[in-house]
């Protein structure tokens, strides 16, 4: 890279940095407190005494938060590899890694613990014993998303004086694949499905200094196909292939990369450089190599089905992978690509995953290694262009409300009270708002109930994602450990069922409501219950296409979700909904007719329904929609979104204009003499959630590639799921701030 583009670069990174904060690093910003690990390039003496098992990367360091030690001697030599995920941009479902037919991962004992095995086999991987497993959060379960470590053997020993060394190649297993895994694979490689390592905590990369391009997980394989207008030989997706020869000259197919050339990037330790590196850069380069058959046959030169072993208890060696570094990198080339497909007898494709380990100094400092993933997020400016589009439809909306306030009804109550004082015997001539006083707080006919459930639950959603966003704020809550936001949205919300019991029986209660206990059990039961059944025909649905390839989430993941709902959600909203009814009922300035006054006809079309809803929704959902397309990038394209406090504030633009368009509404429906505004007010913000839903279908039409019916209905329906959450939440700010305007408007009106 020129000089010139290393600067461009590190101009675009330092834009990407919180304002007012261009000295903090990436990584103290998604990793707050946390210090780099130290790894040894000397053995522990405990090392080569062979006793590996008190050398122990804890999981805190695992995950990026260890404390690293000055001393050497407890530093750790090996560093585990780690899957996180698969996954592609042609489908929302993911793949289970350890279900393909891969090699298989160490296997894990009950107490956490890698098993160690004397036998001459997959499980004796020398440095895992001492490494511990990621504990699976509730959202990384409900994701189908795990951390399970790898049978790579990556050691800082290897780095040799001179801070470099180019490993041979290494066998890492001998899998058999029979007709079914090839078509299993074939489709998945088709659809792109990308693998996700990590190293030390660092995403893997396949990284092109050339092209100054990077890209995070490598892929399983490559399909080539033949154009027939020009007879030259290309990706399914219309791109070429990322190989090391003319990819013309490669024969049309499905190709596997089996073999991976990881580059490991470290710093030294200033105080102790010739001790301890950090970690700073975890590059790979895959490869699609058919291995040369052994001269006795696989049998011969395998004990056992994934094993690196030979029937002799030797180290099974091939041709085509050499462990002498002399004898260079592994490359793609025409002849040797590994194609799946069956052999000439239709018998089973024999494939051994190889890899080469390289390391390389680096002068990146420890605390600037995650600036090359900022490079694919958007600059702060958009940002900062977002909060400012919001603060400005907000601060007319606010002015709106303001103008309404002061001029119109300060104007209209002064007016009507001051004609009372003045004249006694002269006729009122009341019009507008003012004529409905004894009919606007006449609760609705039909669904009472389910308006009491949908503001309950609405109010209990934004508890739960406000104090989501609070801890996060606050930096409790790391976004960047996967699943960890969803799980503290889900335990938030259960243990703010008190919110909902309490907002649904006062406002039931003032509706003269009866069936208090069905009123309560609704507000408990009917939106998990919903979600929690679609979520599981979605599990089954997955499960049943699929099978146990696909993330599908187990029975007892959905129980503990079940649990939760029954055993602590439930309680607290009949919790709260006791303090609710038992708390005096809502007192109104006016006193309500027994009969309904009629209401005329309005000429206005955009009173009317549900061209007031559109309109009402417009400008909200305007407010956000610039952060909405981060938001989608982080939870459709994996993108790293870690500056919370934007969230913070856009959600508090976005609630303050629904309270504020609310009021206008309802204020134009007052004066057009309609006093039905209670399921109105919750109608002109709710449907924030349909704008939402009609982005959703934008954005996966512009900006995803997503292909298939099954992954187009998973898509939708977690879409789906989050605008109708949304929609409750507006729907219940707009109800309640209504109610507050109306009470307020009424209660400076002198009224007999």
């Amino acid at each position: 890279m020129t000089r010139e583009a290393a600067d461009l670069r590190s101009q675009h990174l330092l834009r990407k940095k919180p304002m007012l904060k261009q000295s903090v690093s990436i990584t103290s910003l998604l990793f707050p407190g946390s210090e780099p690990i130290e790894y040894s390039r000397k053995k522990n003496s405990k090392e080569d005494e062979g006793d590996v098992d008190d050398v122990i990367i804890s999981e805190s360091e695992v995950n990026g938060n260890g404390n690293g030690s000055s001393n050497s001697r407890n530093s750790p030599t090996f560093i585990p590899m780690f899957v996180e995920y698969v996954e592609s941009r042609k489908t929302p479902v993911g793949v289970e890694y350890s279900e393909l037919p891969v090699c298989p991962l160490p296997e894990v004992s009950s107490n956490l613990h890698l098993k160690s095995n004397a036998n001459a086999n997959a499980n004796n991987i020398v440095g895992l014993q001492g490494v511990k497993t990621k504990k699976k959060n509730l959202g990384q379960r409900l994701m189908g998303q795990s951390s399970k470590p790898l049978g790579y053997q990556i050691h800082t020993t290897d780095i040799d004086e001179n801070n470099s060394q180019k490993g041979g190649c290494t066998i890492l297993c001998h899998v058999t694949m029979n007709h079914k895994q090839l078509k299993l694979m074939r489709r998945l490689i088709r659809k792109q499905y990308r693998v996700h390592y990590t190293l030390d905590s660092l995403p893997i990369l396949v990284r092109s200094t050339d092209l100054n391009h990077a890209l995070r997980g490598y892929p399983l394989g490559f399909e080539i196909v033949r154009d027939d207008d020009d007879d030259d030989e290309k990706n399914v997706d219309g791109s070429t292939t990322t190989t090391n020869a003319n990819t013309n000259m490669f024969p049309p197919g499905v190709y596997l990369n089996n073999h991976l050339r990881f580059t490991i990037y470290y710093n030294t330790k200033t105080s102790s450089p010739e001790e301890t590196i950090h970690i700073t850069g975890f590059d790979v380069s895959p490869v699609s190599i058919e291995h040369t058959e052994p001269a006795f046959g696989w049998d011969s030169a395998f004990s056992s089905p994934f094993s690196t072993f030979s029937i002799t208890g030797e180290p099974a060696k091939l041709a085509s992978c050499d462990p002498d570094p002399a004898a260079g990198p592994v490359m793609n080339k025409k002849d040797t690509l590994l194609a799946l497909k069956t052999d000439a007898a239709g018998g089973d494709l024999h494939v051994v995953y190889s890899y080469e380990v390289t390391w390389k100094l680096s002068d990146v400092e420890w605390p600037d290694r995650w600036d090359i993933y900022m490079m694919e997020t958007p600059d702060n400016d958009v940002h900062y262009f977002a909060i400012v589009n919001s603060l400005m439809i907000g601060f007319l909306l606010c002015g709106t409300v303001a103008i309404i306030m002061i001029r119109a009804l300060r104007k209209d109550i002064t007016k009507y009270n001051e004609f009372d004082i003045e004249d006694y015997n002269t006729p009122v001539e009341e019009s507008g708002w003012k004529l409905i006083h004894a009919d606007v707080f006449r609760p609705p006919k039909k669904g009472r109930t389910l308006l009491s459930v949908a503001v309950g639950t609405g109010l209990q959603i934004g508890t739960s994602v406000f104090f989501t966003l609070v801890f996060a704020v606050l930096r409790l809550l790391n976004p960047m450990k996967k699943g960890q936001l969803l799980s503290y949205v889900i335990i938030l919300y259960v243990f703010s069922g008190s919110v909902a019991g309490y907002a649904s029986a006062k406002l039931f209660k003032f509706f003269t409501g009866r069936a208090w206990k069905r009123t309560t059990f609704l507000t408990a039961a009917a939106f998990p219950a919903v979600v929690l059944s679609i979520f599981i025909t979605l599990n089954l649905g997955l499960y049943i296409s699929m099978g146990k390839v696909s993330t599908s989430v187990s029975f007892s993941t959905v129980l503990i979700a079940f649990l939760l709902w029954v055993c602590v959600s439930t309680p607290l909203v009949f919790v709260g909904s006791y303090f609710g009814y038992k708390q005096d009922k809502i007192e109104v300035p006016t006193k309500t007719n027994q009969i309904a006054r009629f209401i005329p006809e309005s000429r206005s079309w955009f009173v009317q329904f549900p061209q007031c809803a559109l309109l009402a929704g417009v400008l909200p959902f305007g407010s956000v929609v610039i952060e909405l397309s981060f938001i989608m990038g982080a939870l459709w394209l994996h993108q790293i979104y870690y500056i919370m406090g934007f969230i913070m504030v856009v959600c508090g633009i976005l609630t303050i204009s629904c309270s504020t368009v609310s009021m206008v509404f309802c204020y134009i429906q007052l004066c057009n003499e309609n006093h039905k505004w209670w399921w109105r007010s919750f109608y002109n913000c709710a449907s924030i959630g349909f704008f939402l839903f009609v982005y959703s279908m934008w954005y996966l039409v512009t900006k995803l590639e997503i292909v298939g019916i099954w992954p187009f209905m998973v898509y939708s329906v977690y879409m789906g799921i989050i605008s109708f959450a949304c929609a409750l939440y507006c729907g219940g700010v707009g109800v309640v701030s209504s109610f507050w305007f109306v009470r307020k408007i009424y209660a400076a009106v002198k009224v007999d």
